[in-house]
């Protein structure tokens, strides 16, 4: 009856404890009221049975129905309707930097290092819906996959399409990768800009020194977050034998850390490192935490009161009781 009701002034209700003690007045009052007369015989008296006597105390039960509404309507019951509107204040530009050489096959992660670091990016992304992002794929030369845009459709899509690229050549360019999207994002007006850097070896290839394009990323306030992925140690590579077969072998993971983490320091980010699935999904939530998109939110309450009908009610029982006491009754509660 009262769901999605609120009482906003509920020390009312301590009202009800006084009916218990309207009854036992109005108990006291009637057994004072009642007369007795005593006779020997009842005999030269005509007996009838009417329903008027019996009918008398549902006045009574009017009046304590009226005075509960009142009680309930003072506790002033009202329904709340609460809409929202957001709107963000502060938007981040993005771009993901993904190293698409050949090592990027190891399978130390599953089913292999691209394809589980194409899995955790999709979730950062929709986890991003007031954000701008931007893709760079990057191997032995790097370009721009899909320039920032709004359009998380567009992004998903293309981030689904990256594959191996033998384009690029064989090779990691560290350098011309960070390069590449600090031009994507240096005339950008956000407020908040961002690369996430991710590589799995070490800067061979290219011809922009890795630390002269954090030194540019740094000049145009953009914080680059940078990610080593690769178990410690030995991964297993699917490599081609010459007659074609693939064949799984052992190869040492390379990752130039000191390099990644200078990258990250001279620009405000962070480095990580991700040996597995679970530590690379914590590295894209760690970095969703830390760059945060301010938004506000706008909050609209309509407020339906409920208390008139139950004023009304009450005020009908009180005046059926008056009219039961003057017209049918007689008499005085």
């Amino acid at each position: 009856m009262f769901e999605g009701i609120e009482f906003v002034n509920k020390e009312f209700f301590w009202l009800f404890l006084l009916l218990p003690l309207v009854i036992l007045w109005y108990v006291l009052k009637n057994q004072k009221q009642t007369a007795e007369l005593k006779m020997s015989s009842l005999k030269g008296f005509k007996v009838t049975n009417s329903w008027l006597p019996k009918l008398k105390h549902s006045l009574f039960v009017l009046r304590l129905l009226a005075l509960a509404l009142l009680i309930t309507a003072l506790a002033r019951p009202q329904t709340v309707d609460v809409s929202s509107r957001t709107k963000t204040t502060r938007g981040i530009d993005i771009v993901m930097a993904i190293d698409v050489s050949g090592s990027m096959r190891a399978e130390d992660l599953r089913p292999n290092r691209l394809e589980a670091l194409k899995r955790v990016a999709a979730e950062f992304i929709k986890d991003r819906p007031n954000d701008r992002i931007g893709l760079v794929e990057y191997a032995a030369e790097a370009y721009t996959k899909t320039p920032i845009t709004s359009d998380k459709a567009i992004v998903l899509r293309s981030l689904s399409d990256i594959n191996f690229n033998n384009v690029l050549g064989d090779g990691t360019a560290i350098g011309t990768g960070l390069g590449t999207s600090v031009n994507r994002l240096k005339d950008s007006k956000a407020k908040g800009k961002v690369i996430i850097l991710l590589t799995d070896g070490v800067n061979n290839s290219g011809f922009i020194d890795p630390k002269i394009a954090s030194e540019l990323a740094a000049e145009y306030d953009i914080k680059v977050y940078t990610i080593g992925l690769g178990t410690n140690g030995m991964a297993m590579y699917p490599a081609m034998t010459r007659t074609g077969d693939i064949q799984r072998i052992r190869v040492q993971v390379e990752i130039d850390e000191e390099l990644l983490k200078e990258i990250a320091d001279a620009t405000g980010g962070k480095y990580f490192r991700a040996t597995n699935n679970t530590k690379l999904a914590e590295i894209y939530d760690e970095i969703n935490k830390l760059e945060k998109t301010e938004i506000e939110e706008f909050k609209f309450y309509n407020y339906e009161e409920k208390f008139r009908p139950l004023v009304l009610l009450a005020g009908l029982l009180l005046l059926l009781e008056l009219l039961g006491r003057f017209t049918i009754f007689r008499s005085f509660v």
